[in-house]
Formats: structure tokens, sequence, C-alpha cells
């Protein structure tokens, strides 16, 4: 256990439940859209102390324990100081900086496909290969970085198409389903990030593989297990949601089905369909890589004694090193982001990278975590580790204050 202030700490819990009113943050945006000029939103650890902070400035006005009320109020405020902190940063950003960057390299990778088909219909070998790798860094790029934004309705400022682009990217080109998508990873995911039973990263665990089998070879079917597991998610769903996601999916798929013949000139159904799988599953294992890395082996806690947002997110969360590869096709969010990416989620990739050097030096003076490590470091921790991080079930961390 941790032996920490009782400052880290969150709420009180009472009769074995906590307040409605101090729920856990559920994903709700930090950062109001254009035209606010207000306070930066609080989180659900902060609102439940207003009434305390008014209490603390009647004890002030009495002049009694001014000195315990003002230090108290510094290490309460965490989360608000940095929020006011970012939205400066993002307020002076131009549209470029904050949306632009990103939709310019999903619009490169659109713009690689038609060579990738092209050169896929070459008889030697060599172009052949290349628009196999170019064609399986584009689908990266689009499947795992544009899904990622918009499921997070970073591509836009408008709700009708941040809407329209999380069912493009998450159902016709990622082939899943886009309520369930966003449900998983905002609602659950980001609300409750390493919270046993909730947010603790399970979903991801296979305990009857090897670590070898596991880590690297089962990944490989993830373009196979993603649209089987969109089907069985839509269980209970409308006969219309469920419609709608089978065509968006279907049509996703059957377009680059379509396309590989017609312009490609593949002839065979079978060697069709392999070349898509090698398209859709070159980047999988690192992709299972990064998910598992900068949550699993990290401090996790219990449903009932969760800690603060802002302790939540330092000591669950994981950034990995800079690599030029996984940050343009994975997103800086996903890989040497990402600690910012979870107490800010609503940053696009190049914001996140923009406010990394603020987040971290904040972090450091208030000597809060900041994890970092590097991929290998990881994937060796892994491999050693893999029957007590992905088998058994993860012990609890307790942030030690008054009980």
């Amino acid at each position: 256990m941790l032996s920490v202030p009782d400052e880290w700490r969150e709420e009180k819990v009472h009769g074995g439940q906590r307040d409605m009113s101090e729920k856990a943050w559920e994903g709700n945006t930090l950062f109001q859209r254009a035209g606010h000029t207000g306070p930066p939103l609080r989180d659900a650890g902060e609102r439940g102390k207003v009434g305390g902070e008014v209490s603390r400035g009647k004890e002030k006005e009495n002049g009694e324990a001014v000195g315990k009320e003002t230090e108290g109020t510094d290490k309460e405020t965490l989360m608000m100081e940095l929020t006011r902190m970012v939205q400066k940063t993002v307020k002076e950003s131009s549209w470029w900086e904050r949306r632009g960057i990103d939709c310019t390299i999903l619009a490169v990778a659109f713009l690689c496909l038609p060579p990738a088909f092209l050169l896929l219909s070459s008889n030697q070998a060599l172009w052949f290969t290349l628009g196999m790798v170019l064609m399986g860094v584009a689908h990266g790029v689009i499947t795992i970085k544009g899904t990622h934004l918009a499921s997070h309705g970073a591509l836009s400022e408008s709700p009708a198409w941040g809407e329209f682009w999380a069912v493009f990217f998450i159902e016709i080109c990622g082939s899943f389903t886009a309520r369930v998508g966003v449900q998983a990873h905002i609602k659950m995911h980001h609300a409750h990030t390493n919270i046993v039973g909730l947010g603790d990263s399970s979903t991801w665990k296979v305990p009857s593989l090897s670590r070898t089998v596991y880590l690297f070879i089962a990944p490989l079917a993830v373009p196979i297990i993603t649209p089987l597991a969109a089907l069985s998610q839509l269980r209970g769903h409308s006969l219309v949601q469920v419609l709608k996601t089978v065509s968006m999916v279907a049509l996703g798929m059957y377009s680059q089905y379509w396309l590989l013949i017609h312009v490609s000139g593949f002839r065979s159904p079978f060697t069709t369909l392999l070349c898509m799988l090698v398209c859709r599953a070159m980047l999988s294992v690192p992709y299972i890589h990064v998910n598992i890395f900068q949550h699993i082996g990290l401090p996790m806690f219990s449903p009932t004694s969760r800690p603060k947002r802002i302790y939540q997110m330092t000591h669950g969360v994981l950034n990995l090193p800079r690599n030029p590869l996984l940050d343009w096709i994975f997103g800086h969010s996903l890989i040497n982001c990402h600690v910012e990416h979870h107490l800010f989620p609503f940053l696009s990739d190049n914001m996140c990278l923009k406010v990394k050097p603020l987040v971290s030096r904040y972090l450091k003076e208030k000597e809060l975590p900041y994890h970092e490590d590097s991929y290998l470091s990881r994937l060796k921790l892994f491999f050693h580790k893999y029957q007590e991080f992905m088998v058994y079930a993860p012990s609890i961390t307790e942030l030690v204050g008054i009980q």
C-alpha cells in the first residue's frame, strides 16, 4: 500500500456508496466549446469541495486556521489549477494546432490509398510489397489514430460532425460499432481508469493463451475478431441500430474487397481476403502492446476507495517515449502523451503534444507520479511477469490516509 496524505483521498463513502453528486467523472468534456470564456470545468472530485471551501473561507474570516486552510486549498485544487493552465494554452492555439495537423495526417493517409491499390496490381515483388506496406500503414493511421480521435470528438467542434466522423471511422473504417465503442472507451475506460472491475483493462486479458502466443501471434487475429466482437455487442440493441451498424461495417469491408478486385486486379476471393487480412493485421501486434503497456502493471484501485481524479490518472497511466513511426500512426495521445490524454481526453494528438511540457513540469513540481518507460522495457517486463499481469487478478493499491 502507498502511504500518502489524506488530501489524496477521494470523497468519503456514505453507507457503502458515494453520493450521486460526487460520482466518478464520466467522460464529460473538460473544455467547453468555442465561445466559452468562463472558468474551466471542474471534475467530479472537485465539485464536491465547493461547500467545504466556503466553510473554510468563513473560518479564515474568523481568524481560524489561516495557514492550514491556505495549504489545504493549494492541494485540493490541483486539477482545477492544471486545467486552467492547459485551457489557456488551448485558447491561445490556432485551429491548425488544435485540429488541422491531425486532420492533415488523416487526409494524407487517405491519399496514400490510391497509389497503394495501384502498386498492388504490379507483378514485381518489390512494388507489390511496397503497395502492401503502404496500405497497411494507411489503414493503421485511419483505424487507430482516426477512430481514437473520432471517439473523443477531437476532429470537429460540431456535435453533428463529431457523430458523423465517429460512425465513419469506427464503423466503416474500423469495423466496430460506434455507439458501443464510444461507451466503452469514454464512459468506462476514461471515467474509471484502473478501477478494478470497471476500467482496469481486463478486456485485453486472455488468460488461456501463453505469453508468446498472446504477445506475438494472437494479435494477428484482431481484424477477424473485431467485426465478430461488434456483432456480439449489438445484442439487446434496436433492430434499426443493428442494421445500421452491420451496413456500415459491411460497406467498409466490401469497399476494400471491391477495389482490390477491380483496381488491383486480384482474381481469387481467397487471395483478396488474405491481402485484406495482412494489411489490416500489419500493426495489430504493437496495437495490442500499447494498450496493455500503459495501464496494466500500474496501480489499480477499488471502486469504493478510488483516489481523486488527478491522482488516479497520474498513478494509473504511463507514457512511452517518442517514436517516429508509432507517433504518426497511432497518435501522440496513445504513445508519448498518454498521461496528458487521460487528464484532458478531448484534446487532439497535437495539442496533447503541445501541453506535454506544461503538464509534466506541473506534475513533477507537485511531486506527483509521471510514469515513463520504453517500449522494449515494457515488453520485457510483460514477458517475464505475464502470469502476474495478464492471468492473475490485479492487486488493489490503497492510497492510505484517514480511513
